[in-house]
């Protein structure tokens, strides 16, 4: 949330994005950017702004019958009402006509993380004779980064997720051999309840998929249409969840009951080796000091899995963010296949990287670790990450 203490590093940020302001719209909650800097908690149920100028106090534009949204605004910053339509127009303008605005816009819905503001809005704003252009290095550097706390909370989730994730691959070898071999989604349920135990929570899943169910990437199990896990299945486990308030962690493990295939271990070294790739491009250039981007890394995991032969199958991004406050975030995308995502990695952003291979009526495979940009090079999560298949 945007406070007194933070105006001179984001005016600072503003400042080196060459741009006079930010400003920052919000109507329903359809821009989760706006309303997570601005406090805002409940329904906005008109239309705001917040003024955030390079140099000088912020100013909000605040409907006269909705004051609730604005109890966080700083009393010494400025805020304007307004009731009706030409008074909402006349102060946009009184604050933005003639300058360099950022917004969550993105050019093209290049990052539809990013492209948050409506066309109706824009049209509002260039009518008072301003230039538009996207926030999204701001976005990066003053809504997506973590604090040392939440780097904290993350690496305990981490840990716990990667422990939870072995124990169920151990349940589901050890009912694979049975009489009553485990269900997709009686593990499933097994996964949620170690997350309480553990004090975690999560919004939804795990994915807990066998041999051709995943080959969808985003399969859920259920118990409506059961799929036991027996001998000969390759089992891909996705799993997420993060302290109260704390940030999520994010990460996919593979195991085969009973000794894989040569085609299981080929396309496991496959995503294996797209992953490291893409970590070695992120330590070299983050360690030697040099400018990197999440399109550059996608390209690095997607090269690997084309060259063996399963181009056609990594049919996602390598990675998405993981801010502060969303598994799925605003932040920097590690990705040039579903976006053209080409803002800086800088130090604080968190990601995951994830390239997978999904043969359909078969099998398929993810790897996911988390990465968060350090100062002097890269953070990846859990500490010790999968080399080769669990063989259960």
């Amino acid at each position: 949330m945007l406070t007194p203490a933070m105006l001179p590093s984001l005016q600072h940020a503003i400042a080196a994005l060459d741009v006079d302001g930010w400003l920052l719209y919000d109507f329903r909650g359809t821009n989760a950017i706006a309303s997570g800097l601005l406090g805002f908690s409940g329904l906005v149920s008109r239309r705001v702004f917040a003024w955030i100028p390079r140099t000088g106090t912020p100013i909000g534009i605040q409907h006269a019958i909705e004051p609730g949204p604005w109890s966080k605004w700083p009393p010494e910053w400025g805020l304007v009402r307004y009731s009706g339509w030409r008074a909402l127009e006349h102060e946009l303008a009184a604050l933005v006509a003639g300058k360099r605005v950022a917004m969550e816009y993105s050019p093209g819905d290049a990052i539809p993380y990013l492209d948050r503001i409506p066309a109706g809005v824009l049209e509002m704003v260039r009518a008072t004779g301003a230039t538009v252009v996207s926030s999204g290095e701001l976005v990066s550097r003053v809504y997506a980064t973590w604090t040392a706390g939440h780097r904290a909370s993350h690496e305990r989730a981490a840990e716990h997720i990667k422990r939870i994730a072995h124990e169920a691959f151990a349940l589901a070898g050890e009912r694979a051999r049975s009489a009553a071999p485990a269900a997709e989604h009686e593990l499933q349920a097994f996964i949620l309840d170690a997350f309480a135990r553990a004090g975690l929570v999560t919004d939804h899943g795990p994915d807990v998929a066998a041999s051709e169910n995943a080959a969808n990437p985003h399969y859920e199990p259920s118990a409506a249409t059961p799929r036991l896990v027996r001998e000969g299945d390759v089992l891909l486990i996705d799993l997420w969840a993060r302290e109260e308030s704390g940030v999520y962690a994010d990460q996919t493990w593979m195991a085969t009951i009973g000794a894989p295939s040569a085609r299981a271990r080929g396309v496991w070294e496959a995503v294996r080796d797209a992953r490291d790739a893409a970590l070695e491009l992120l330590r070299g250039r983050l360690g030697s000091d040099t400018d990197v981007r999440g399109a550059e890394a996608d390209d690095a995991a997607r090269a690997v899995i084309t060259e063996r032969g399963f181009g056609e199958y990594f049919t996602h991004r390598t990675g998405h963010s993981i801010d502060s406050r969303e598994l799925h975030g605003s932040g920097p995308q590690i990705d040039n296949l579903e976006s053209r995502d080409q803002r800086l990695l800088i130090p604080g952003v968190g990601f995951s990287i994830e390239p997978g291979i999904y043969i359909p009526g078969e099998l398929g495979m993810r790897t996911e670790v988390n990465a968060l940009v350090l100062d002097n090079g890269l953070l990846v999560t859990p500490g010790e990450i999968q080399r080769d298949l669990i063989v259960l």
